[in-house]
This record gives structure tokens, C-alpha cells and sequence, in this order.
């Protein structure tokens, strides 16, 4: 059964952490931060099969961060479900640090693929799912990607693969929040119509509200059906979301938060929860 509540203070908990990493960090990115922690969130909370006391369980889902620069709510939700203590995200980039600036899955317990080369992580998820295939395991793969990402064509040739070996135990999800480093995706090289092309590749598509647990758990809920089809879940969201100053505003896609940034940004959270 869906936990609203218990979903969204995790989201606020995950939020309130994602902020305070990047500034400590004196680097990262906030925006695609911010607007992927209700996904997350709901796989993290809710929807994937895994067990963070073994985290190497041969039959748990696994997930890939493509969009990987975009990874302190990753680490945020890891530590939230108990992979590694709490007190570790503060390293977040440190030079020996566990939590790097991108996924890692040779130091951070739960993380299942490295990346950070953009356009990349919907292969490696289809690799995992065609593997599954081969042998007879159940375990589901779920994939998120920025909708700028989807411009590489790496991820043209991952999907037709998908498409073609019927893996309908993929789910990728597209973090659609409309910005990119540069501007907007539709002004830099425009993506859309996003579900007609990944339908011409045999998928499965659905749309949701990226911020809105009803919304993702009615998604994914259809995107359960076995047909032989991967599943593409387009998630409309916003970027910076939660902070006003940075909402809709590509200037927050990588850079760090100053001292009065940090504490008004908090500050309006934090207000929201009351």
C-alpha cells in the first residue's frame, strides 16, 4: 500500500540532505538533484525488491543512475534505507571518500553501476535485463535518465535493443524537468515527441507527474504488465524543485550553494513541512 506521508517526509529528509552535500562539497548539481527525488524516493521507499543489509543479493532489482552527476539524493536515499551510516554523506567528494562525484559501484554498498558518461546507462540496464533473461532470474531493472540525455545517441541504439529482445523487465524512467546545462532542451537539440519515438522502438510508454506519489505509483503500476515490451516512463518535473530561486532556472544545474543560499533554501523547505 502507498505511504503518502511516509514517502514524502522521506523526500523532505532527502532534500534537505541533497542541499547541505553539495554545499559542503563546494561542488555538485542541484537542479537534476532536485527534481529527481520523488522517483527515487518511490523506488528507493517503496516499489524496488532489495535488501540493504546484503547488498550484493543475486535476486534484488537493481538500479542505474545514468543521469550520474546527479547522485547526492542517490546516496541520500541509500543511507535513508541503511546501506552505510548517515554521517558519511557529509563527505560527499572528499578525496577519500566513499560518495564520489559520480556512482561508484566499486565503493558505495548499494550502488549496482558506475556512471557518469552521459547516455550510457540505458545500455548497461538492458544488458542487465537481457542477463536476467538468459538466466531465469526475476529481478527487474529501473533506469533513470535526463531528458538532455536523450539526445546521445548511444541511448537510440540501447532502446531499439531493448525493443528487439523484448525486455519487459527494463523500466526506464525519463527525468523530463525541460533544462539542461545550456538552456532548454527544446532550444538546444528539442527531443520531443518523446513517447512516439520510444513506441516506434516496441516500447511500452506512460507519463506521470514526477513529483506526485499517486501519480508515479499508478505509472509504474501499468508499467508492471509482462508483454514483452520494455517500459519507457516519461516523468514531468521540475528542476530546482522545492527552492524558488532555483525552479525552472538552468543556472542551478551545477554549481554549488553559498552559506545565505544554503540557509534561505532550507529555510523555505523546512516551511513547507509545517
Amino acid at each position: 500500500m502507498l505511504d503518502k506521508r511516509l514517502l514524502a517526509e522521506k523526500a523532505l529528509e532527502i532534500r534537505l540532505d541533497t542541499l547541505k552535500m553539495i554545499h559542503l562539497a563546494g561542488s555538485g548539481h542541484p537542479g537534476g538533484s532536485l527534481s529527481e527525488i520523488e522517483i527515487l524516493t518511490y523506488l528507493y521507499f517503496h516499489k524496488m525488491r532489495i535488501d540493504p543489509q546484503n547488498s550484493g543479493w543475486e535476486m534484488r532489482d537493481r538500479f542505474v543512475l545514468s543521469k550520474g552527476h546527479c547522485c547526492p539524493p542517490l546516496y541520500a536515499a541509500l543511507a535513508g534505507r541503511g546501506y552505510f551510516d548517515r554521517d558519511i554523506l557529509w563527505t560527499l567528494r572528499a578525496e577519500d571518500s566513499i560518495l564520489q562525484g559520480h556512482p561508484d559501484m566499486k565503493k558505495t554498498p548499494g550502488i549496482d553501476m558506475t556512471t557518469g558518461s552521459l547516455g550510457q546507462g540505458l545500455s548497461v540496464a538492458a544488458g542487465m535485463a537481457k542477463g536476467a533473461k538468459i538466466t531465469g532470474s526475476d529481478f527487474h531493472v529501473y533506469v533513470l535518465v535526463g531528458d538532455g540525455e536523450i539526445q546521445s545517441g548511444q541511448i537510440w541504439e540501447a532502446a531499439m535493443a531493448a525493443g528487439y529482445y523484448e525486455l519487459d523487465n527494463l523500466t526506464m524512467i525519463i527525468d523530463n524537468n525541460g533544462l539542461q546545462c545550456d538552456g532548454a532542451v527544446s532550444q538546444i537539440m528539442d527531443v520531443d515527441p518523446i513517447a512516439d519515438k520510444f513506441k516506434a522502438f516496441r516500447w511500452d510508454v506512460f507519463e506521470a507527474d514526477g513529483h506526485c506519489f499517486e501519480s508515479l505509483d499508478s505509472a509504474f503500476e501499468q508499467a508492471g504488465k509482462r508483454n514483452g515490451r520494455p517500459k519507457a516512463i516519461i516523468a514531468n518535473t521540475t528542476k530546482g524543485k522545492g527552492v524558488s530561486y532555483m525552479e525552472n532556472n538552468c543556472e542551478w544545474h551545477g554549481k554549488p550553494l553559498s552559506d545565505s543560499e544554503l540557509d534561505a533554501a532550507l529555510q523555505e523547505l523546512r516551511g513547507e513541512r509545517q
